[in-house]
């Protein structure tokens, strides 16, 4: 009776991350903090503040004064939420491709991975 029960746990995990796996989507865009990406760039807060001259230093100094890690995609103007505070630290103003899954109710892509990608030319933000 243990064996099948355990046999029925180990197949009921195994079902749950393949079915997790299939709803992971990618997404492309650039690191940025909330406040700059509501914005739509960085220039305006590089300009209110001198000392900040890349969008990495923007980014982080923005996310070290309360803000959080975002994706947005430029060619969109979406902002995405990333749940995973940890991850997006070093990726701070570079563009990047996100895997994860997406809470479209509150635009929240729950992080499984993070890459760096080429600067988009024309890039959809759409789920693959």
């Amino acid at each position: 009776m243990k064996r099948l029960a355990l046999g029925f746990a180990v197949a009921l995990m195994f079902l749950t991350l393949v079915g997790a796996a299939q709803n992971e989507h990618t997404f492309t865009g650039e690191v940025m903090d909330s406040q700059c990406a509501k914005l739509g760039a960085h220039a305006e807060m590089m300009k209110d503040h001198k000392e900040l001259n890349t969008a990495k230093e923007c980014t982080l100094a923005c996310v070290k004064n309360g803000d959080k890690f975002v994706l947005f995609n430029g060619a969109t103007k979406v902002v995405y939420q990333l749940d995973d505070q940890n991850k997006p630290v070093q990726f701070a103003g570079a563009n990047v491709t996100v895997t994860g899954t997406l809470d479209d109710s509150n635009k929240t892509i729950h992080v499984s991975d993070i890459i760096s990608a080429p600067v988009p030319s024309a890039a959809s933000d759409q789920p693959r």
